[in-house]
């Protein structure tokens, strides 16, 4: 047999439903810093990140026992998705209320297109290195589901098609929510004097 290394994502899970638990402490090896970075990243909490990382694995554990993992190629998605879903169930058991209201009449202002976020050159560098921080400061004053997508897209370089696929929602419902991100960004921007204008 080859070393637990060596072997695919989708051979680990096949040998860990038959019995081997080295082959999951394989894939929780390959897998746990992805998904412990993109818990913290939304709910900005140590302690809650590790509880709802454990989760995870607790609710993939058990999910693969009961033979509800298909061969796809996919592991790290379906992962994702375990912990996506974690985390929207711990913010239903919060009933957070933290967003941002959005009003009709401020959709015309959300015009940052990929150009403008991604274009840099080295002069440039240390003020567009600003403004990413500027970014993720206001970031965190967005709804979950917002700042979820807007950390997937520009942090993770997922496609809208891949968001929609790991967040369980249609294509324009993460199209929405970043739109209605990035109008909420520029609106708090403005009320903070924050320029997000890359050089």
């Amino acid at each position: 047999m080859k070393k637990l290394t060596r072997l695919t994502d989708e051979e680990l899970v096949l040998l860990y439903v038959q019995g081997n638990n080295r082959a999951f402490d394989e894939l929780l090896a390959r897998t746990q810093t992805g998904i412990f970075s993109y818990i913290i990243f939304i709910v900005h909490n140590e302690e809650v990140a590790n509880d709802l990382f454990q989760e995870t694995f607790l609710k993939a554990i058990t999910k693969l026992q009961e033979g509800k993992y298909s061969i796809t190629g996919k592991f790290n998605a379906w992962m994702i998705r375990i912990a996506h879903n974690t985390i929207i169930d711990w913010y239903r058991r919060q009933r957070t209320q933290n967003f941002v209201d959005t009003s009709v009449e401020d959709m015309t202002i959300a015009q940052m297109s990929d150009t403008e976020l991604m274009e840099t050159s080295c002069e440039d560098l240390l003020a567009n290195n600003q403004v990413l921080a500027d970014v993720r400061s206001l970031m965190d004053s967005l709804p979950e589901t917002q700042r979820e997508v807007v950390q997937m897209r520009f942090y993770q370089n997922y496609s809208f098609k891949e968001i929609a696929e790991l967040t369980g929602v249609s294509i324009n419902t993460s199209l929405g929510r970043m739109r209605y991100a990035l109008i909420n960004m520029r609106r708090l921007a403005r009320e903070h004097n924050i320029q997000l204008q890359f050089a």
